[in-house]
């Protein structure tokens, strides 16, 4: 081969060379089987449910509101059928729901009381219970020391407040002792030297004066039996 055709191939191998080093690599090509990407879907859908189950829980979403965002949430992973895509959705899902918690975190109350989740119709009725106390020692005429009202006077106030069919004396006590157990300022046991052993509520207005629990949310029971969880 002549001088110069040898000096000539040298010179574009060694541009050819320096052409490759100005390449920018390609991204390197991560390859999974489609079942292990399937299985990696579940979790992140499984912790999706676990997110929403901590946002219903805590009462940030309504359970009929939460049921309608995860349908259409499961409608919106059935249609897509890139695998990747679904990936995309659902981490989205996720933040939209951590969005709602950071909102919750940034409202929630700073100080003073308990915050209480209700959850079920013993929590509602010791809530109204509560609600009744704040209310008849603030606007007390006669300035009492002490507070006192039975498992009958209950009765009574729930039934005032709508219930549909009169509360049991079983269900009265079981909200009484849980407004005792929300609100330790007041004592849950029975009347002195009744035969009957009627249960009563008593507190002294003074150790009333706290702020008392503070009522976050209530949740009807039916919200509970709502569909919240997502399918892919």
């Amino acid at each position: 081969m002549p001088k110069d055709s040898v000096a000539i191939e040298r010179i574009n191998s060694f541009a050819f060379e320096a052409k490759q080093a100005d390449v920018q690599p390609e991204d390197p090509v991560l390859e999974i089987p489609l079942s292990e990407f399937q299985h990696l879907l579940k979790e992140l859908a499984t912790t999706y449910n676990q997110i929403a189950e901590t946002v219903r829980d805590a009462g940030i979403l309504r359970g009929r509101e939460l049921a309608r965002i995860t349908e259409d949430n499961s409608r919106a992973l059935k249609a897509e059928k890139s695998p990747i895509t679904k990936f995309l959705l659902l981490n989205a899902f996720i933040r939209q729901h951590l969005a709602k918690v950071r909102e919750a975190l940034k409202s929630r109350p700073q100080e003073g009381g308990k915050v209480v989740q209700v959850c079920s119709k013993i929590m509602a009725r010791a809530v109204q219970i509560i609600d009744y106390v704040k209310t008849t020692i603030q606007d007390d005429p006669l300035r009492r020391k002490e507070i006192s009202f039975d498992s009958q006077q209950v009765r009574i106030l729930f039934k005032g407040a709508g219930e549909p069919m009169p509360v049991s004396r079983r269900d009265t006590i079981q909200a009484m002792k849980k407004a005792e157990a929300l609100w330790p300022a007041l004592n849950c046991g029975h009347r002195p030297n009744d035969g009957r052993k009627t249960t009563r509520l008593i507190a002294k207005v003074e150790d009333l004066k706290d702020v008392g629990p503070m009522i976050m949310v209530a949740l009807s029971d039916r919200y509970g039996k709502q569909r919240s969880t997502l399918s892919i």
